[in-house]
């Protein structure tokens, strides 16, 4: 017997599950988190999600689902945060493979039942998109929480809906979220966010980052992403949700939509048609974007002063905090160099770093 964790929209959504596995249930031993290797531009510059294809050294468990291992290694020109996840955290990483569309994520997830016999599965949500109706404004990415939901309510074995730090994605603010996230099961603390403490220090989620640091403590307004998007810091930044999940399937008409579909592409077009757009075609222009882009080389006066400005910047838009994925961007520089930037920092302005956050103090 053992626990399914399916992270609902991978990347961060995988460290959260770590954590939430070890904050719930403690020393019963560690689950099996089913989950996305999505990892943004920063990581992965090819658009979209990773299959089994794109790694060497897979595991199978499954006839359709791949363990992967600390040793398993992207297929270059593909990036992917998963095996270090693996070599770092106790937790096994299963790949979720959407390229079957829902239909191939459901058997995924039966295969996994019939194998693992659980004693629970969770389906768990940093932010709360999944949530969604589909035609908020501020909705950027509802793909990959939908074909998850789409599975697992699909899945003939009772499923938890979780939802940890409601508007933390910058996608749905909280308040639009009071309503749909039902009661709070467990506030996280600094305690529970140690056992992933060391993953925060090089992991790019931002979601997730900002619900660890409002667990320890943190409280402000951080900003977020390539376009700034301000995410306020509170004291339900560390709230863990149990919603309903035939009530999320209901109002998320892209998830309905999608049910029944057999590949990437199909789900990919109903995303188009419902909500306007699809984050992997958003991916697809900023890739190409990227590579019309001259490298930056980090010189560390340079970039102290190009610091000193955006943080003279972001203090009038009521900035207390940003995370190292919006300062490498913000500065102009490429995700191999977000740890040379983050070393930079850490041995010139120590005393700003507030892990895994950067905050920007009042002016003097």
């Amino acid at each position: 017997m053992t626990r399914l964790i399916v992270a609902a929209g991978g990347g961060g959504d995988a460290v959260a599950a770590a954590m939430l596995d070890a904050a719930l249930y403690g020393t019963e031993g560690p689950a099996v988190v089913l989950t996305y290797a999505w990892d943004r531009l920063l990581i992965d510059p090819v658009p979209g999600p990773r299959g089994p294809a794109s790694f060497t050294g897979l595991r199978p468990l499954t006839r359709s689902v791949q363990v992967v291992p600390g040793d398993a290694r992207p297929v270059p020109p593909a990036g992917s945060t998963l095996p270090r996840l693996a070599a770092e955290l106790p937790q096994t990483f299963a790949l979720i493979d959407p390229h079957h569309g829902a239909e191939g994520i459901t058997r995924q997830l039966e295969e996994l039942v019939q194998q693992l016999e659980p004693e629970s599965i969770d389906l768990l949500d940093v932010g709360g998109d999944i949530l969604a109706r589909g035609d908020e404004p501020t909705l950027r990415s509802p793909l990959a929480d939908a074909l998850t939901l789409a599975a697992c309510c699909q899945v003939n074995a009772p499923v938890r809906l979780l939802v940890a730090g409601p508007g933390l994605d910058g996608e749905i603010p909280a308040k639009d979220l009071r309503d749909r996230t039902g009661p709070t099961l467990l506030t996280l603390t600094a305690e529970h966010v140690e056992p992933v403490s060391s993953v925060l220090e090089w992991h790019p989620s931002e979601a997730t980052a900002m619900l660890a640091a409002t667990a320890r403590g943190v409280r402000g307004l951080c900003e977020i992403r390539d376009a700034g998007l301000p995410v306020p810091l509170t004291d339900q930044g560390p709230t863990v949700h149990e919603a309903d999940l035939d009530d999320a399937l209901t109002r998320n008409e892209l998830a309905r939509a999608i049910l029944a579909t057999e590949t990437l592409d199909e789900a990919e077009q109903q995303s188009r048609e419902i909500c306007g757009y699809s984050e992997i075609d958003y991916e697809r222009n900023k890739a190409s974007w990227l590579g019309t882009q001259t490298e930056q080389k980090l010189d560390p006066k340079t970039t102290l002063r190009q610091l000193g400005q955006f943080e003279a910047e972001a203090r009038t838009r009521g900035i207390t905090h940003t995370t190292l994925r919006r300062l490498t961007e913000a500065l102009g520089l490429n995700g191999k160099q977000r740890q040379d930037l983050r070393a930079l920092l850490l041995s010139s302005r120590s005393e700003q770093y507030q892990a895994p956050l950067w905050h920007i103090p009042p002016a003097a």
